[in-house]
């Protein structure tokens, strides 16, 4: 039995580590298939020795019996709220009261406004959380509720991989209430929407949504099959340990020692300044986020002045949340429009009641595919939930049909191209209808020469939609090619065109002709599949454009991101002898940046981060030569990023970065990684 039991402690002891290290570290160690091995072990001990069961087993997540109804579970301390900033003005008018406040209670001994530091928190859409753990195990778990007593959902979070049944580390306290919030990935959200649709089920509506109807069910083991996260923002009790650290963003560092999952975009920012840069950083990236946020959450760092500053009613004076514009709006689908993108593609366009979404006024959005509004049941009239994030296209996410009108009038998806009067058709296993015109199709031309003129691809000044247009309308350019054909006189003839515009358009296409960058070039041909990942896995591989006009389906499937849909496309697109004339006059006058075979591999396996300002160029030109050499470049510091590139104003992720040991750099020592990599 001793033997037994051994093995049972040292099974639970690794699967605990290994949890650890992939949800809080985000470091895996060892493959799923040997977590999957040891799990299995651990079940076969403990149904041979069932008296040697514990509470805090990995085998325990799922196993209680489905709950008639939720009882409720009372707060050590109450869940307050958030007061919340919807501007720059509000955020300074927040630090003036506190800096106030602490002047009148602090005097000279205060540390004045400008030395004020914070702890930045992205503000989870999910639903929050009170964990409460004894002698280091969960003993129970609770949603907020109405700030003193919340929903036991003990069962339910038991079933959540990320969320630890025992702490680690050393100086766990004996009792310990945990606050976070539990979500959904964007990914797992859309993981679970495909696994409904399989099911015939209902696909629900958003992210949040979906985390609050997963930990509501009655029975865990549904709410096990839901890919639930947990991350840590607080704590509402310690008892019985070593004393906590003073400041908060130290607070969530020791809760991540202790095996509690933080978010890796929490920052420490010693100034308002660094508070407003963090804020306009977030929501630049908050499309590329792998979770989804509102706002951003700024508390005091120091636990000291927090307790100075106190509360009001029923929030802290401490903290606010600036929140972002709304992503989502309700309004009204006035009309549904097909409209014919570059590849041929005919997407059903809603268009709307004017609304203010996301920082700007919609009019239009994206219903994808017919698939898609069959499975939403998207009407001309209906009342529509539309959302708009960053630069992301906007798109009606679901139809109100308890508002719908009568008469309400289906869209059906026109038989012939509504620009060039092509047949429309429809391959087998594809979504998306497609127009046979080719570029015959005015739509079809007018688009590719857009994504090629694109910032990402050729980057063409001056070169915008409006005027590809005019010079196709008036017959100077059918094809990419041309654009190098056009003369300064031709361009000037046109309408609001005069000489000097002219002459600056002819400047701006010879320059887009000077060391042009393979992966760019690549992405600027409009190939199917393949984006801006796929060209620069093509450039990393392929050393000239030559040697990827020749590959093969078999070498284009050995190269990261890059599939069976993907491969024939691409083999297609070079197969076909009118792409190839083109490219080919494409080429002629060209140059090229000439780069060492296999030079992008040098920083292979690398991740850097870049923050601040830079001195000798912008930071989207270090991310491009970073990449160039094959590095990764990601948003935020954690403990798998190996460089730091640092400018002036580096904010918080310079801190972070210093915490976790990570190598910096300035720009004269990213020359020397780079002229390493060379």
């Amino acid at each position: 039995m001793s033997e037994a039991r051994q093995q049972i402690l040292d099974l639970r002891r690794q699967l605990n580590e290994h949890n650890h290290r992939y949800y809080v570290l985000a470091e895996p160690a060892v493959p799923d298939a040997e977590y999957d091995r040891l799990y299995r072990r651990l079940a076969e001990l403990e149904q041979a020795h069932p008296e040697l069961i514990s509470a805090d087993s990995p085998t325990q997540r799922v196993g209680a019996a489905p709950a008639a109804a939720f009882s409720q579970l009372t707060h050590a301390t109450p869940m307050l709220s958030l007061d919340n900033a919807f501007d720059e003005e509000e955020m300074r008018a927040f630090h003036k009261r506190i800096g106030d406040r602490l002047a009148n209670h602090l005097g000279d001994e205060g540390p004045g406004a400008d030395k004020i530091a914070f702890c930045g928190e992205t503000k989870l859409d999910g639903v929050a959380v009170n964990l409460r753990y004894e002698d280091g195990v969960l003993q129970s778990a609770a949603t907020r509720g109405d700030g003193s007593n919340g929903e036991n959902i003990t069962a339910n979070v038991r079933t959540i991989k990320s969320v630890p049944l025992r702490l680690i580390g050393e100086g766990c306290p004996s009792l310990l209430e945990a606050r976070g919030e539990i979500f959904m990935t964007r990914e797992g959200f859309r993981e679970l929407n495909r696994r409904q649709e399989q099911r015939e089920a209902k696909s629900f509506v958003n992210p949040r949504n979906a985390a609050a109807g997963s930990l509501r069910q009655l029975d865990p083991a549904v709410t096990a099959e839901r890919p639930l996260r947990f991350y840590a923002h607080g704590v509402g009790v310690a008892q019985g340990a070593a004393a906590m650290p003073s400041s908060h963003y130290a607070i969530l560092a020791r809760l991540r020692e202790w095996g509690l999952p933080v978010s890796p975009d929490t920052e420490y920012l010693p100034d308002l300044a660094a508070c407003v840069q963090y804020y306009r950083r977030l929501a630049e990236s908050r499309p590329r986020l792998a979770y989804e946020i509102d706002g951003i959450v700024f508390k005091v760092d120091d636990i000291a002045l927090q307790e100075r500053l106190g509360f009001v009613s029923r929030a802290p004076r401490w903290a606010i949340a600036w929140k972002f514009p709304p992503e989502e709006a309700l309004t009204q689908v006035l009309g549904i429009d097909a409209q014919v993108g570059r590849t041929g593609a005919l997407t059903p366009v809603a268009r709307l009641r004017p609304v203010y979404v996301g920082g700007a006024t919609v009019t239009n959005a994206t219903l994808h595919n017919m698939d898609e509004i069959e499975r939403k049941d998207v009407r001309v009239g209906d009342t529509v939930t539309i959302r708009r994030a960053g630069d992301v296209i906007p798109e009606v996410l679901a139809a109100h049909k308890d508002k719908r009108r009568r008469g309400a009038k289906k869209f059906r998806m026109p038989e012939t191209c509504p620009v060039c009067g092509s047949a429309v058709a429809r391959d087998e296993g594809e979504a998306a209808a497609r127009c046979t015109g080719g570029l015959f199709c005015r739509a079809q031309v007018i688009q590719s020469i857009i994504h090629f003129a694109s910032r990402k691809a050729m980057d063409i000044d001056g070169l915008g939609d409006k005027l590809i247009e005019q010079l196709h309308a008036a017959g100077l350019i059918e094809n990419v090619a041309d654009l190098y054909r056009l003369r300064a006189e031709q361009v000037a003839a046109l309408e609001r065109m005069g000489d000097k515009s002219a002459e600056n358009l002819i400047a701006a296409l010879q320059k887009s002709r000077r060391d042009i960058k393979l992966e760019r070039f690549l992405y600027g041909l409009g190939i199917r599949e393949v984006g801006e990942t796929t060209a620069r896995n093509l450039a990393a591989r392929f050393a000239t454009l030559d040697e990827v006009i020749a590959a093969d389906e078999e070498r284009l499937l050995a190269i990261p991101d890059i599939g069976p849909v993907a491969a024939k496309n691409i083999r297609a697109f070079f197969e076909q002898k009118s792409n190839l004339a083109v490219i080919e006059r494409l080429r002629d006058g060209a140059t090229w940046q000439s780069r060492p075979r296999d030079a992008a591999q040098a920083l292979a396996g690398l991740t850097f981060v870049i923050t601040g300002t830079l001195e000798n160029m912008s930071r989207e030109q270090a991310k491009e030569k970073l990449q160039a050499a094959g590095a990764k470049v990601t948003a935020s510091v954690s403990g798998k990023t190996d460089y730091l590139l640092s400018g002036e104003n580096p904010g918080g992720k310079l801190d972070k970065a210093r915490a976790l040991g990570v190598k910096i750099l300035d720009e004269a020592g990213l020359e020397g990684v780079l002229g390493e990599g060379r």
